[in-house]
């Protein structure tokens, strides 16, 4: 399938933003300002380089494996790498507390912007070195170095981000990083595929660790984040304790703080469970590849980018506590969507309806509760307490869709598809009616952490 929509999508981006500027345009284009304001364009390019290494351990392998004859057991044993992006609070506080050497004067989030950008990059070009019919050992090494390397860009990414936006923009530039993140992880997979069938699968990889530049160079060109607030302690292991401890202490010293970690664990446990193993519907129901390519991968991907514009429209109309809420029941309801195909059978319109439904829903809560998870890091701990946050968002579902003795497959065997689509709905409306419980009596005011209140010129005024 052609990719040539992508680059007219970010081409589109940067002329509106350039055009916003234009006084003659600015009245016409103020429906979409906040989209192209410099710190929304930013969590744009962050998410680029955010989702391009995930391409490269994703179906970019799956396919390069394939093709050079690994079985396919060994295959997607290749997944697991994806398990390291669910271990990164282990070792956020090292982003959070250690001073780099050399670079560590350019700004904690930036110095690390650099460093990790240069280890995903390496990592990169390891696996595109190496050879998978040569050696498939050093192949899983390789690819667990980009998981470790990606996962690490992740959490500066993510606190960079966080820091430089200000609290009304973080849904938008929620929404903006998670259109950066479905074009930087296309674009890397489409540009590796073209080239490896021309020039090989080493000068493929090769050339996608530049997708690493973008965030890079986003930092070089906006510095150090008005809003990052260093540690407080002493330099060296005073500081470092603080980075490891500071987080938990903070966090679970707010009001009802252990019922928003059930909230944040459970929230999306149905979703997990009904996306993991949609392709098995598909496959099961006899769609070809050329039905799923068109009505999954390409409908459900302008759906969801869909989704996110409508989910930014929602957040500044409805407010944060009400957008979440709807993006919660719209989430839950599409998994019953799939439900109804099961009953239908092989039915393009409805599988194009059920995918659809599906992504845009993802969309408006890619948009909505993402704003709302960024908003509970304390700015002293920003890497942190959200990389904690993002890996217990999706922990419980994938651990429970993935266990081989009772997880999803053995359900869809024991109650098949319609009554465990159905069974998928259930299981998310706990995780409405706790965000809904929490709204009346007042924790979700009470949990938001500096990141959702404090803007970058009080700080500056509380400093002179």
């Amino acid at each position: 399938m052609s990719e040539w929509w992508v680059g007219a999508f970010v081409i589109a981006i940067v002329a509106l933003g350039l055009l916003s500027r234009l006084p003659m345009f600015r009245s016409a284009l103020a429906p979409i300002g906040p989209y192209v304001e410099k710190e929304t364009l930013a969590a744009f390019a962050l998410g680029v380089s955010s989702g391009f290494p995930y391409a490269m351990i994703g179906a970019t392998l799956t396919t390069r494996l394939a093709q050079s004859g690994i079985d396919k057991k060994t295959v997607t044993a290749f997944t697991l790498a994806f398990l390291v992006y669910n271990f990164k609070p282990l070792w956020a506080w090292v982003v959070e507390g250690v001073r780099l050497p050399l670079i560590g004067g350019l700004g904690q989030r930036v110095s690390w912007l650099l460093f990790a950008g240069v280890l995903v990059m390496a990592a990169v070009l390891n696996l595109a070195l190496v050879d998978p019919k040569a050696s498939i050992e050093a192949t899983v090494v390789a690819a667990v170095l980009v998981g470790l390397a990606g996962a690490t860009f992740d959490i500066v990414i993510d606190a960079y981000r966080i820091e430089t936006l200000q609290p009304r923009q973080l849904a938008v530039g929620s929404g903006m990083t998670q259109y950066g993140w479905r074009i930087g992880s296309v674009m890397a997979g489409g540009l590796a595929l073209l080239v490896s069938a021309r020039l090989g699968w080493t000068t493929g990889y090769a050339l996608c660790a530049a997708f690493a530049l973008p965030a890079m160079l986003t930092g070089l060109f906006l510095g150090e984040p008005d809003r990052h607030r260093p540690i407080a302690g002493k330099r060296g292991i005073g500081e470092i304790w603080a980075s490891i401890i500071g987080p938990f202490l903070e966090f679970f010293g707010r009001k009802g703080a252990f019922l928003v970690l059930v909230f944040i664990l459970i929230h999306k446990i149905g979703d997990t469970l009904g996306q993991l193993t949609v392709r098995l519907l598909y496959n099961d129901l006899g769609y070809s590849n050329d039905e799923i390519a068109f009505y999954d991968v390409g409908i459900g991907f302008w759906a969801y980018l869909i989704g996110i514009f409508v989910g930014g429209y929602l957040y500044s109309r409805l407010g944060m506590k009400r957008s979440v809420l709807l993006s919660l029941v719209l989430m839950a309801v599409s998994n019953a969507s799939f439900a109804g195909l099961a009953v239908l059978g092989h039915n393009n319109l409805a599988m194009a309806g059920a995918q659809g439904f599906e992504n845009f829903a993802s969309g408006i809560g890619g948009v909505t509760v993402i704003a709302y998870f960024s908003m509970l890091a304390d700015l002293r701990y920003t890497a942190a307490q959200f990389a904690l946050i993002s890996a217990a968002a999706s922990i419980v579902g994938r651990i429970v869709t993935g266990n081989p003795k009772y997880g999803a497959g053995w359900m869809i065997e024991k109650l098949g598809y319609v009554d465990f689509y159905i069974f998928t709905t259930l299981v998310a409306l706990p995780g409405v009616f706790l965000f809904w419980w929490m709204m009346r009596a007042g924790l979700i005011d009470q949990s938001i952490g500096t990141a959702g209140t404090v803007e970058a010129e009080t700080e500056s005024k509380a400093a002179s």
